[in-house]
Parts: C-alpha cells; sequence; structure tokens
C-alpha cells in the first residue's frame, strides 16, 4: 500500500519537535487546493518549486563570477542547491520539518537579478520612487504572480509558511521592508535554519570559487583569517601534506562542519531557554533563535570582510561585474522607449502594474547570457570606443590541475 499523506503527517507529529512546523498545521494557500494524496503540503511545495521554470534559470545567473567564466565556478544554481543540502542537514538535528526547510532554501534566490547582487542594487536604483527592488520580495513575487503554470492561478500557490520564509529571508547583502505583511516577529525556525544555511554556504563556498580562480591564495587566508587557519591546521594534523585540490576541499569542508555545529549547538541552546512549545511560540520571539554563537559571529566578520576586500571587490570580478550593470541599465531604458521589445506577457502586465515594474520584472527574470543576447540584438554591441566592453566574459585561467577531474 502507498504510504498517504496522513501517514506522513502522523510521522511528522511523533518524531518532530514540539516547536517545529507541522505540515498539517499550515496556514494553507491563497487559492484552496485538495490536499496531495501521497506528499505533504510542504513536499508539494518543494515540487512546484523544482519544477518551476525562475529554478531552471538560476543555473545561467551569476552567484560571484559571471556565468560562463569557469566549469567549475558555482552559478546561482549550484548554490542554491548546496544551500538546501546544508539546510535539510541542520534541520535534521533540530528535529524539525526538513520538508519545509528545503523548500524555503531552494526558492530563496527564486527572485535574483542576472549579475548578482550587483544586477540588484541596479534595478533597486533604476526603481526608486517605484517600490525599489530586492530579490526577497522579487521571489515572493515569482511564486504568487509571475509564474504561470496553472489554469485557476497565477504564481505556484505555495504555503503561507514558504512564503513567509521567503519574505523574512535575511543575509548581510539584504534590507528589510517594513510592507512585507507577515507581521510576525520571526519567522519559523525552519525559515531560520535556511538563512543562516544560505550563509554557511556563500561564505565557504565563496572561498572555494575565489581559490579555485587564483584570486585567493591559501597563504593569504592563513595570515588575515582566522578560521582558515585554524581550519587549515586541523587537516595538516590529521592528514598531513595533500595534493593543492584535495586540501583545499577538505579546508572548506571543515569550515563548514564547524559552521554546522556551531548553529546547531547554539540554536539548541536558545530554544531551550526560549521555552518555546509551538512554532507560533517561535515567531513571537523578540529575535531569531538559530543563530552564530558570539565567537563565530566574530569570526565570520572577519571572513565576510576579507571575502569583500579581496574577492567581490577584487577588479577581475568587479570589472566585468560593473559592465553587465551599465548594459543591465540601458536594456531598462530601451524596454521604456521600446514598449514592443518586452514579451507579450510584460506587456500584458504592464497595463495593471505600470512599464517600469513590468520592465524591472522581465530583466530580473533574465538570466546573464540573455541580457547579453538581448543587449547585441536590441542595442547592436558596444558604441565607439567601447569595444569589447559588453561581449561575453572571459573565461577564468584555474589553478595548475584544475581541469583534471573533467
Amino acid at each position: 500500500m502507498p504510504c498517504i499523506r496522513q501517514e506522513l503527517e502522523t510521522r511528522e507529529r511523533q518524531t518532530l519537535a514540539p516547536y517545529a512546523q507541522l505540515s498539517a498545521d499550515t496556514r494553507g494557500r491563497k487559492f484552496p487546493e485538495a490536499p496531495p494524496d501521497w506528499r505533504t503540503h510542504y513536499q508539494r511545495d518543494r515540487d512546484r518549486v523544482i519544477h518551476s521554470r525562475a529554478f531552471r534559470r538560476l543555473e545561467y545567473k551569476t552567484q560571484v563570477f559571471l556565468n560562463g567564466t569557469g566549469d567549475h565556478l558555482r552559478t546561482r544554481l549550484t548554490h542554491t542547491i548546496e544551500v538546501a543540502a546544508i539546510a535539510r542537514n541542520i534541520s535534521r538535528a533540530l528535529q524539525l520539518n526538513e520538508d519545509l526547510t528545503e523548500a524555503i532554501a531552494l526558492a530563496h534566490d527564486l527572485g535574483h537579478s542576472p549579475f548578482g547582487h550587483k544586477g540588484e542594487v541596479a534595478l533597486d536604483r533604476l526603481m526608486q520612487g517605484e517600490g525599489g527592488f530586492e530579490h526577497n520580495r522579487q521571489s515572493l513575487r515569482i511564486v504568487e504572480e509571475l509564474e504561470q503554470k496553472y489554469p485557476l492561478f497565477a504564481g505556484l500557490n505555495l504555503t503561507w509558511e514558504v512564503r513567509e520564509g521567503l519574505v523574512k529571508h535575511r543575509t548581510s547583502y539584504d534590507h528589510p521592508d517594513p510592507r512585507d505583511g507577515f507581521e510576525a516577529q520571526c519567522s519559523s525556525l525552519e525559515a531560520q535554519v535556511a538563512n543562516l544555511a544560505d550563509e554557511i554556504t556563500y561564505y565557504s563556498h565563496d572561498l572555494d570559487d575565489g581559490l579555485e580562480s587564483g584570486l585567493l591564495t591559501e597563504a593569504q587566508l592563513s595570515s588575515e583569517v582566522g578560521l582558515w587557519a585554524q581550519a587549515s591546521e586541523t587537516v595538516r594534523l590529521e592528514y598531513g601534506d595533500l595534493p593543492d585540490e584535495c586540501r583545499r576541499y577538505f579546508i572548506i569542508r571543515c569550515l563548514i562542519d564547524g559552521q554546522v555545529r556551531d548553529v546547531v549547538e547554539t540554536a539548541e541552546r536558545l530554544i531551550r531557554a526560549s521555552g518555546v512549545k509551538s512554532a507560533d511560540e517561535v515567531r513571537l520571539q523578540p529575535e531569531a533563535l538559530v543563530q552564530y554563537s558570539e565567537e563565530r559571529r566574530r569570526q565570520n566578520l572577519q571572513l565576510r570582510d576579507y571575502l569583500y576586500a579581496n574577492l567581490y571587490y577584487n577588479p577581475e570580478v568587479q570589472g566585468p561585474n560593473l559592465r553587465a550593470v551599465r548594459m543591465l541599465e540601458e536594456l531598462f531604458n530601451h524596454y521604456l522607449a521600446h514598449h514592443e521589445a518586452v514579451g507579450e506577457q510584460s506587456s500584458k502586465r504592464a497595463e495593471r502594474i505600470g512599464w517600469r515594474r513590468a520592465v524591472c520584472d522581465y530583466l530580473a527574470g533574465m538570466t546573464d547570457r540573455y541580457a547579453m543576447l538581448e543587449y547585441q540584438r536590441l542595442l547592436g554591441g558596444p558604441g565607439e570606443g567601447e569595444r569589447g566592453a559588453f561581449e561575453m566574459p572571459p573565461r577564468v585561467v584555474l589553478n595548475p590541475g584544475a581541469q583534471q577531474n573533467l
């Protein structure tokens, strides 16, 4: 006999912590639907995210390096998959709802613009006075409105708890919006886990990509970043001298393991101290219960400052990203002046929400590659004196031996 939804819900009640968000207790969907037969509500949400067009487009969106610059460098999609894996592990350790955590993690970057955070800043500037642009709110717009897959409603019609997790998602890049419409002080513990898993992932794996590209060096990291020096020494004492690729992998593995362990132990202590007995009591807390320890937070700030100074603002990264942002700005202005150049769906939506927001949605949904091709098609490539400014990015020269495992 197949395992039906009711059996899965019973398992949740028997195995999850009392403060976990149970799928049977969901606040539901904006548009009523018959419940799934062999999945929980959050498993259905996860599947809808994975099967969305916005999810597939993440494969060709920038994480740090412009898409197409290296075979081993992360894209927004590989980043998202890594976030989901780490989030599930933390959620399992804390006896939370893994399916809800995973659904939020997989959807958290759906609204990212092309060209990474530089693209997000550019769209926010272009939309000043029109509500701005922020990728968390754009993720919500995608799952509530922009995806067009179902005959009876726009969007993916996800549960309230997943949409809450998207709105409440916050990293050091983001800025909160008091108009988000979700009244609780905090989100579910599952959403808090997805939020911190995102930070663990992008700091650790941005280090990996920085080393892969040759823009960062282990010697510099060991002298300037305490977390790296500790992890490096741990690997050396346990394994001795290792080949470069293997050594870097194990150091970063050690970093992630240390981050996850710190979060699990700190969250467990804070949850116990708070005395919360339900998911709704979690939402009434004055601050998040899933956190780093004070020492780990201090060490992470040092790591963040190092990455900004040596990777994110490195001319090899910053230059192509800034040129791409100029491309995005010119496309935005071109579409405003030539409405016929946007898709039919965007044109119809413009009648209801205005042309600036419709153009913003259109651009935000583009991949890096498509935006570059659109620029070449519509604006004829670089102008006089700017030959090569908007060409496809050069491929990163990887460290010696990095191609061996292709």
